[in-house]
């Protein structure tokens, strides 16, 4: 159980924007499937004549299942043109979209990076551990909620709803599945998310979230014993 303390914090994504998205006829999640819950960049060439991207230039995104796994080809407009009739068609196909590519500027030497919910979610999907899912849900629907991350298709599987998320300036696609929370639940993930958002991830063989700092009081000790003496 997470101190108290972090019942203060306020998270963006309150309750009533949750629940608009929860609750809607979704199946509960009897499984969670790590392959279903990941991040995939942008592709920085054509998925097929394997021509580097050009900034500014078009692209099309073809979201498929195979092997069990979402996968995205992102196309040059060329090939899409030539090969791309009857994609919908194809064994696997779930959707596309259009997109501009922009190249990746130049991140600055030793710059530092603040932590974001953004950041954090990536964090959370690379660490592929099922105990943030709920926490990467609440994060995903606090930045669509801020127009940060758009939502691209709604999947349903046997084990639950699966939603398709986009980073327009990126292109990278997330993942997430729908952990299908209850109400009484959302309060405690919402204190996590905070915690996570403060402090960062565990780090193993140290008490998360670090314990509070009690004020030192070695000063006033000190000043008190010097009294002493004197007046001896």
């Amino acid at each position: 159980m997470l101190p108290a303390r972090y019942r203060q914090h306020e998270i963006t994504a309150n309750k009533s924007a949750l629940l608009a998205r929860l609750h809607d006829g979704s199946l509960a999640a009897q499984e969670f499937i790590l392959s279903d819950w990941n991040i995939q960049s942008r592709g920085h060439q054509c998925h097929l004549c394997e021509q580097a991207f050009e900034d500014g230039a078009g692209y099309h995104t073809v979201l498929a299942h195979e092997n069990h796994e979402y996968l995205r080809r992102d196309i040059c407009h060329a090939c899409w043109e030539q090969q791309g009739e009857g994609a919908a068609e194809r064994k696997g196909f779930i959707s596309h979209w259009q997109g501009t590519y922009e190249a990746p500027p130049e991140a600055p030497p030793d710059a530092i990076q603040k932590a974001t919910a953004e950041s954090l979610l990536r964090k959370l999907l690379e660490t592929g551990d099922a105990r943030w899912r709920e926490a990467s849900y609440i994060l995903a629907v606090m930045l669509e909620r801020k127009r940060i991350l758009k939502v691209k298709e709604q999947l349903r599987e046997e084990s639950g709803r699966v939603f398709v998320y986009e980073q327009p300036k990126s292109g990278d696609l997330f993942t997430i599945p729908d952990p299908d929370l209850k109400m009484e639940e959302l309060e405690q993930v919402q204190i996590e998310v905070a915690a996570l958002l403060e402090h960062g991830l565990p780090v193993e063989g140290e008490a998360w979230p670090p314990l509070p700092v009690e004020p030192e009081l070695e000063s006033t000790e000190a000043s008190e014993t010097e009294e002493a003496e004197t007046a001896a």
